[in-house]
């Protein structure tokens, strides 16, 4: 079972988030228990900022079993098209293209999409298999 992880979760255990922290570690935990964790390139960039470089972040991410797995070609296309969808049926731009190529990372590339934003992706995503903390 491969399971893609989006920014959220990941921040919530990085910045140990007072709320969200417990929950996001223990799916976490279930997740690499069933499989392998794996993060796009959205991922990666919006993850930076959290660290002193880029080596920080990629040896953080490895001790914690997490594979960057750039974003293949079919993945960026489908992202593109469905960003297209959702702005030509009134989609507000509080969802931009970096959502669109974590869904269809996940879903060209995993099982299924652990994420805190749920509704926005199940909407636009039907297909895609979401656990939340």
């Amino acid at each position: 079972m491969i399971s893609a992880v989006d920014t959220s979760i990941l921040l919530d255990v990085f910045a140990a988030d007072p709320v969200h922290l417990e929950g996001s570690k223990k799916l976490l935990r279930r997740a690499l228990r069933e499989g392998k964790l794996v993060i796009c390139d959205v991922v990666l960039a919006e993850l930076r900022p959290c660290f002193p470089s880029g080596g920080k972040l990629l040896r953080t991410l490895e001790t914690i079993s997490v594979e960057y797995l750039p974003t293949p070609a079919a993945a960026a296309l489908r992202a593109g098209e469905a960003w297209h969808r959702y702005r030509r049926r009134g989609g507000k731009r509080e969802h931009l293209v970096p959502d669109f190529l974590v869904a269809t990372h996940a879903l060209e590339c995993a099982d299924r999409l652990l994420t805190r934003d749920r509704g926005f992706y199940r909407r636009w995503f039907r297909g895609l298999k979401i656990l939340q903390p």
